[in-house]
């Protein structure tokens, strides 16, 4: 067999690969007597029928499976020869094939690319030198004390925190805003609504007019209705809406106090508070463990190029585009302003998806170095892990994983985890103050 080694690009080549005669001839020998073996023709038993009739009767197949065998055999034989790492399938491109001739074929193949490791041990980081303070202990109770509010109807003016029940009117360009959009009868003319102040679902701006208004009182708010409003046929456009505050309601928070505290399955209001800042604390940690890793990531990015395998960039820059309309469909976008927006999804898409592909291929090689390797036992425990959150049996986990290749994504995800663990250990960090943002505390969520 001879093989030539062509360089199309930096992570594209092309083997040529050449299979004397008589390893065709032998190879055409073989099958047909594996054939022959099998065969089962008229008037005769199983495997006896002679030679020329079973190649009259299966030639065509046999010339397949021969030329099958020749390629795939010495395909990767070539591909050991050269030491290539390739990635994905081959590009093969037959030349020429036939009895007593040379098989001669094309495999065009893409690679891993090829470069060296920079310094990854060691890296300098710095991680905010923050405590869960009594903010955060205040917000994250009241986080849990919400779902509990009751309301008591105020006589006052409606202030920040308070539900607004109104009746509102709403038009565009003087018309009612069912005439531009007719299916936004909730947001042409509604009764008894109760509003937020402020609202986080509702026409931005909106309830913000409400505060310093008193029950019985009318009012006119002017609103902007966002470039990326959910009802496409008004994104963009200016509203007017004539409301009416039908009564302010004020929330009440349940106490804190014991009763309060079992409702959680608490012994007692201290019990329930350690346990927050323990939840606190342990979410503090992994936000700063996710900065770090962050850090380690683009600290080992900056230090080192290469060229990028392009099918390995297009087949992320998809997964990362699939991944923004998703997220962009849940925040209430409609499918027009996707379809306008796509340009910049595609662009911002390619950017970060040539990002993970390099960090992919730095991971992998330092796992290599290092020998980091991933366990059977491994894998299924985080089969278990990912099947009880999505209550799934394990075992059908398991297979739904194998079905769509699944497994290797498993395999990625826990070897990424382990070169990050081992970066993490050797890193240089350094404890720097928390910017200073006015307000800014532990996420109770």
């Amino acid at each position: 067999m001879n093989v030539t080694l062509e360089h199309l690009a930096p992570c594209k080549k092309l083997l040529r690969v050449e299979i004397e005669p008589k390893q065709v001839d032998d190879t055409f020998e073989s099958i047909t007597r594996d054939f022959q073996r099998q065969a089962s023709l008229p008037g005769f038993r199983p495997g006896k029928a002679p030679k020329e009739m079973v190649v009259r009767k299966y030639g065509k197949d046999i010339e397949d499976e021969v030329k099958r065998k020749l390629i795939s055999d010495s395909y990767k034989k070539a591909v050991e020869e050269q030491k290539l790492d390739v990635l994905g399938y081959p590009d093969i491109e037959e030349i020429q094939f036939n009895r007593g001739q040379p098989l001669q074929f094309a495999a065009t193949v893409e690679t891993a690319p090829e470069f060296e490791l920079p310094e990854y041990k060691g890296l300098q980081v710095q991680r905010e030198a923050q405590v869960v303070t009594e903010e955060d202990m205040n917000r994250a109770l009241d986080a849990l004390r919400e779902p509990q509010v009751s309301f008591k109807t105020a006589d006052r003016p409606v202030q920040q925190g308070d539900i607004a029940v109104v009746n509102y009117k709403g038009s565009v360009e003087g018309k009612p805003i069912t005439e531009i959009a007719p299916t936004a009868q909730g947001l042409t003319e509604k009764q008894g609504v109760w509003m937020d102040v402020p609202s986080k679902s509702f026409i931005p701006g909106f309830a913000e007019e409400l505060g310093g208004a008193g029950a019985g009182e009318k009012k006119t708010v002017n609103v902007d209705f966002p470039a990326d409003f959910v009802t496409p046929q008004l994104a963009g456009k200016k509203g007017v809406y004539e409301v009416e505050i039908v009564e302010v309601k004020e929330k009440v928070l349940p106490a804190l106090d014991d009763v309060f505290a079992k409702s959680y399955g608490a012994e007692s209001i201290e019990k329930l508070k350690e346990g927050v800042k323990r939840d606190l604390e342990n979410e503090l940690s992994y936000k700063q463990n996710r900065n770090i890793r962050n850090q380690l990531i683009r600290s080992v990015l900056g230090r080192v190029n290469f060229d990028l395998p392009e099918t390995a960039v297009a087949r992320e820059t998809k997964n990362v585009v699939y991944d923004l309309v998703q997220e962009n469909a849940k925040r209430g976008v409609s499918r027009e302003m996707i379809e306008k927006q796509k340009d910049q999804i595609y662009n911002a898409a390619s950017a970060g998806a040539k990002d993970r592909v390099k960090v992919a291929f730095l991971l992998q090689k330092i796992a290599e170095k290092e020998d980091i390797k991933v366990s059977q036992q491994e894998i299924a425990q985080r089969i278990n892990h990912l099947a009880g959150l999505y209550q799934i049996p394990p075992e059908k986990f398991a297979k739904d994983l194998q079905k769509r290749n699944g497994l290797i994504e498993i395999y990625d995800q826990i070897m990424n985890e382990k070169v990050l663990d081992m970066l993490q250990q050797h890193a240089k960090i350094e404890d720097a103050a928390p910017p200073a943002t006015p307000g800014e505390g532990v996420n109770p969520s």
